[in-house]
C-alpha cells in the first residue's frame, strides 16, 4: 500500500472514532469517566469487551504463532472462559456490594493502606509499560508505511499517536471507550473475516475446502498432553489460562472498569460470560487465518519472513490481493491498538487518581481538574516511554517488559486471594516486601528450573507461582496477637 493510501485510511477510521467518542461521552462527569455512570447496557460492553482483550500485537502476532505453537493457545482460551466465571461469580459481586470505583480500594479496606499502595503501583507500572509497548509497535508499523516516505522523525510520530490517544479519551473515559470499543470490535471481526474471505478465494477454496485445508493442516493440533517439559502442555496453559484471566482481568483496573459500568452485577456476569466465550471464537478466526497465511506463502513459492509477528503484515499490503485487503489490515491494526492504548489511558488516569493521590472525595470541580491534569501526565509518561523505547530499538526490551508485566501480576493474584480466601489479618507495612521478594523468587526459579528440575522449563504458570509465593509470604505477616485477643475474648464468653 501506498503511504497516501494508508494515511486516509487511519483518517478515516479516527474521523469515525472520534465521532463515536463524542457522542458517547459529551455528557460525561467524573462518575461518567471512571465507571460510565454504571449505566451500560451489559450487552453492549459484552461486544465491546471481545475487542478490549485483543490488542494491535495479538492483531500481528497470532496468526504468525501457529508455524511453532499450532492451534495450541486455544488450550490457554479455554482456561480464560473458566477464569471469567470465577470472576463474574466470586469478584464481581464483591466489588459491586463494596461499590469501588478502583479495585484497589479493596486492598485498603481488607489489609491496610500499605496493601492498596502496593496493588495500585505494580498495576500501574505495568499497565504503563504494556500499553507503551503495544502502542511502540504500532508506531513502528506506522513509522515504515507512512512516516519514513514522508521523511518525518519517530518522535513525531510518538507525538501524534498519543495526542489521538489523549484526545479520543479525555472527555468520556470509560463511556466513551464503551462505544469506541464496540467499534473496535466491529472492525476487528470484519478485517478478519473479509481477510480469511480473500485469501480463501486466492487459494480457490470454496468453504469447505478452506475447513478441511486447514483441519488436515500439521499446524491445526489444539491438545499437548505428551509432554510436560513442552510450554504448549494442556494443562500449563489451561491452568495458567485460568490464572492469567483472573490477573489480568479480574484484577486489572483496565478492564474492570468496563464491567462494573453496568447497571448491577448480575448485568455484570452476563457481559463476561457472553464475552469470554465469544472470544473464544474470535481467537480460532485469527489462528484459522494464519494457517490460511502459511498454506498462500508455501503456494506461492515465497520466502517465510524470519520473524513471524511479519507474515500478516507482509501477505496482507502486497500486491497479491485487492487493495481492501491491505485497508482492512490497517484498520484491524489501528482499531486494536489505539484502543487498547485508550483503555489503558483511562484505567492508568482512575487508578492514579483515585489509589495514588486519594482524590475521589474531593469536590466535583476539583476533581474535574485534577483528573484532567493526570490524564495529560499519563500521557506525556506513556509518549516517553515509547521514544526511550525506540532510541533502545531491541526486540528483547519489548519481551523483557511483556516479562515483567506478567511478574507484576502475580503480587497483586496473591494479595486479593488471601484476601477473599482468609479471615487473617497481617502487618499491613510489609506487604511491599513481600510483593517485591515474591518475583525475585521467580525469576530465580525460572532462570534455573532446566537445571534443577531435569529439563523442565517454566513457562505461563510463572504467575501462578508469582501468586503462590506472595500467599505464602502473607502467611507469614498474620497477626499472632488478634489471635490471643479472639482466644480471650472467647474464654470470656
Amino acid at each position: 500500500m501506498s503511504p497516501i493510501a494508508v494515511t486516509i485510511t487511519i483518517i478515516a477510521y479516527f474521523a469515525l472514532l472520534f465521532t463515536v467518542s463524542y457522542i458517547a461521552g459529551r455528557k460525561a462527569d467524573n462518575a461518567g469517566f471512571f465507571v460510565g455512570n454504571r449505566k451500560s447496557s451489559w450487552y453492549v460492553v459484552a461486544f465491546a469487551m471481545i475487542g478490549s482483550t485483543i490488542s494491535g500485537v495479538t492483531f500481528v502476532s497470532v496468526p504468525g504463532m501457529v508455524a511453532s505453537s499450532c492451534f495450541s493457545y486455544l488450550q490457554m482460551v479455554l482456561g480464560f472462559i473458566v477464569g471469567q466465571f470465577i470472576i463474574a461469580f466470586i469478584l464481581v459481586p464483591l466489588f459491586y456490594r463494596m461499590n469501588l470505583v478502583s479495585i484497589y480500594e479493596y486492598l485498603e479496606n481488607r489489609f491496610g493502606t500499605s496493601s492498596y499502595r502496593t496493588g495500585a503501583w505494580f498495576f500501574f507500572i505495568s499497565k504503563m509499560l504494556g500499553a507503551a509497548v503495544r502502542l511502540f509497535l504500532v508506531c513502528l508499523t506506522l513509522q515504515l508505511l507512512v512516516f519514513e516516505p514522508f521523511h518525518l522523525p519517530f518522535l513525531l510520530n510518538v507525538a501524534i499517536t498519543v495526542a489521538l490517544v489523549w484526545l479520543y479519551t479525555f472527555r468520556g473515559g470509560v463511556k466513551s471507550l464503551i462505544w469506541t470499543d464496540s467499534l473496535k470490535t466491529f472492525c476487528l471481526v470484519v478485517s478478519v473475516v473479509l481477510c480469511i474471505y480473500y485469501i480463501t478465494s486466492d487459494l480457490r477454496l470454496n468453504l469447505g475446502g478452506m475447513l478441511s485445508t486447514i483441519s488436515n493442516s500439521d499446524l491445526s493440533r489444539i491438545f499437548f498432553f505428551d509432554d510436560i517439559n513442552d510450554k504448549r502442555y494442556f494443562f500449563k496453559q489451561f491452568l495458567a489460562g485460568i490464572f492469567t484471566v483472573i490477573a489480568m482481568n479480574g484484577l486489572d483496573q483496565d478492564m474492570m472498569q468496563r464491567n462494573l459500568s453496568c447497571k448491577n452485577f448480575r448485568d455484570s456476569q452476563k457481559n463476561m460470560i457472553t464475552s469470554s466465550i465469544s472470544q473464544f471464537f474470535v481467537i480460532l478466526l485469527f489462528l484459522m487465518l494464519g494457517v490460511l497465511l502459511y498454506t498462500f506463502v508455501a503456494q506461492q513459492g515465497l520466502t517465510v519472513p524470519a520473524k513471524s509477528d511479519e507474515l500478516f503484515p507482509m501477505v496482507a499490503t502486497s500486491s497479491y490481493f485487492p487493495g481492501i485487503v491491505g485497508i482492512l489490515f490497517i484498520v484491524g491494526l489501528v482499531s486494536s491498538a489505539y484502543s487498547a492504548a485508550g483503555s489503558a489511558l483511562t484505567a492508568l488516569t482512575t487508578s492514579f487518581t483515585v489509589d495514588i493521590l486519594h482524590a475521589k472525595d474531593k469536590e466535583e470541580t476539583v476533581l474535574s481538574k485534577l483528573r484532567k491534569r493526570v490524564h495529560v501526565g499519563m500521557a506525556v509518561i506513556m509518549g516517553i516511554v515509547i521514544f526511550v523505547f525506540g532510541l533502545l530499538n531491541n526486540t528483547s526490551v519489548i519481551d523483557a517488559v511483556y516479562t515483567l508485566a506478567s511478574y507484576t501480576y502475580g503480587p497483586i493474584l496473591g494479595l486479593f486471594a488471601f484476601g477473599i480466601f482468609t479471615k487473617k489479618q497481617i502487618n499491613d507495612k510489609y506487604i511491599p516486601l513481600v510483593a517485591i521478594l515474591s518475583p525475585i523468587l521467580c525469576y530465580i526459579l525460572q532462570s534455573n528450573s532446566e537445571a534443577w528440575f531435569g529439563g523442565y522449563q517454566i513457562s505461563y504458570e510463572l504467575l501462578i507461582l508469582n501468586g503462590l509465593f506472595t500467599f505464602l509470604g502473607l502467611c507469614l505477616l498474620i497477626k499472632r496477637k488478634d489471635n490471643r485477643v479472639v482466644s480471650a475474648t472467647r474464654t470470656i464468653k
